[in-house]
């Protein structure tokens, strides 16, 4: 193992950009678990992943191409007014469509494991950690003006109606904001990482916290903690970084677990 790995100025910038994404997933994965819809970060990865290899078919970096596929099924979810996991699972069987009828009539059907699967980070630049700081950015502001509206659609869903509250707009808002976040994760973090770490912390988070507000914070160091170890497990080791990092998240969630017992 060469530990000087971990101080190459060569992996600084990618580090960067998963270590915001690492910050992002996770809180944003507590708000679709509190509102029972944790398989969006699955369902828009997957719309993510299809649009982004058909932006690369006809000449547009991944970058631009995800969010569009992702945005557009959170419109659609949002203006429908669809919702629950079955939505989020249609999502899924149309974006794996997708993906592979383009893998399958383009030149890219070669690279389409590597870049949806292993992800993208060590090869990520400028250009990605500017747009997922902006991301985080807008999670930063947004989050705080959101969630108390959507902690009280999930709990007194009948308040909204019966006041006449425009809640349009801050579903629509989240929505696309989780959108963003998992096209920004499934293009840098693969798709099964980004889905990790949007599902994994916030699930131990509910099991082990009292409050929302604990939940958030145990997500969040759940998924930094996973994701620096992952990281540097992965350069040490010589592993694809997206499978090293889901097993790290799984090794720490096997031993979280437990504390809500102990606690209690």
């Amino acid at each position: 193992m060469n530990l000087d790995l971990l101080f190459d100025p060569m992996f600084r910038l990618p580090f960067a950009v998963g270590l915001l994404l690492a910050i992002v997933l996770p809180l944003l994965g507590v708000v679709l678990r509190l509102r029972d819809e944790w398989l969006a970060a699955l369902g828009l990865a997957h719309l993510a992943g299809a649009s982004g290899l058909l932006g690369m078919a006809v000449g547009l970096p991944v970058l631009l191409g995800a969010p569009l596929g992702a945005v557009a099924g959170a419109l659609v979810k949002s203006l429908a007014g669809l919702g629950g996991n079955t939505t989020y699972g249609l999502m899924i069987l149309v974006g794996w469509a997708a993906t592979l009828l383009v893998a399958t009539n383009t030149s890219l059907g070669a690279v389409i494991g590597h870049a949806l699967a292993e992800g993208q980070l060590y090869f990520t630049g400028g250009l990605h950690l500017v747009v997922v700081a902006v991301l985080a950015a807008l999670v930063a502001l947004g989050l705080p003006w959101l969630l108390p509206h959507l902690l009280r659609a999930r709990l007194f869903p009948g308040q909204e109606i019966a006041n006449c509250l425009p809640a349009w707009r801050w579903h629509l808002s989240f929505d696309v904001l989780a959108a963003l976040g998992m096209a920004a994760g499934a293009g840098c973090l693969g798709l099964m990482g980004a889905f990790a770490l949007a599902l994994v912390p916030p699930w131990v988070a509910f099991r082990v916290s009292g409050n929302l507000r604990h939940a958030m914070l145990a997500s969040l160091l759940l998924g930094l903690t996973a994701y620096i170890g992952g990281f540097a497990a992965a350069l040490l080791l010589d592993q694809p970084f997206a499978p090293v990092l889901v097993v790290t998240l799984l090794v720490l969630a096997g031993l979280a677990l437990p504390l809500r017992r102990r606690l209690g």
